[in-house]
């Protein structure tokens, strides 16, 4: 487990740690995430799962797509990926994503779907969100890439009733002793990695 440090220095480790890791075991990783999410109740009754595509040696959720694509006609349960904001800077929005959609490579080379306003699902009609992690510890603190996106576009629906649940997907190797946090981070409701299913309570 690594020690906690600065966040900089923090991002740096740890995006070091899981860009080491190698094809096998990055696909054994996305293999066990995949079949620990779909056990999960808040995957089970979910209608919309917002995704990400890896990046960065981040875990790779497309298996998990392909499984709900599966199921898909029995359960109705749709993918969705998040694509930049074009008008609301820092923000993003949420898009039904298959493997039919037309894809664009964004500013930092990761693909997103082609905006179109008819597949934009709105955040909180998601009943779970997906959040790929940097950083992690074992009271639900994320650390995540810097840029704050995630976190400017869940604050807007943290007075809801009813909102999705996050669960950050990362690596085991990503957890640290003790994660230094700042006001506006987000906390996540579950952390799922290779090995681990962590649930906090959000109240």
């Amino acid at each position: 487990m690594v020690k906690s440090t600065s966040r900089k220095t923090l991002r740096k480790t740890l995006r070091a740690l899981r860009n080491g890791l190698s094809d096998s075991q990055q696909q054994h990783a996305s293999f066990a995430v995949r079949d620990s999410l779909l056990t999960l109740p808040e995957i089970t009754y979910a209608s919309s799962v917002a995704c990400y595509l890896p990046n960065d040696g981040e875990v790779d959720l497309r298996p998990f797509m392909h499984a709900c694509w599966g199921l898909n006609q029995a359960s109705e349960r749709h993918t969705s990926l998040p694509v930049l904001h074009p008008v609301c800077k820092g923000h993003l929005l949420f898009l039904r994503y298959t493997d039919k959609t037309p894809m664009r490579v964004n500013k930092y080379n990761i693909e997103e779907p082609i905006l179109a306003c008819p597949d934009v699902i709105p955040t909180f009609q998601h009943q779970v969100i997906l959040m790929p992690l940097v950083g992690f510890d074992a009271n639900g603190n994320r650390l995540g890439m810097g840029g704050g996106y995630y976190d400017r576009t869940l604050a807007s629906i943290q007075t809801r009733t009813i909102e999705p649940k996050l669960i950050g997907i990362a690596h085991d190797c990503q957890q640290v002793d003790k994660l230094p946090v700042q006001s506006w981070d987000i906390p996540v409701n579950a952390i799922v990695t290779p090995t681990q299913q962590l649930s906090f309570n959000r109240t």
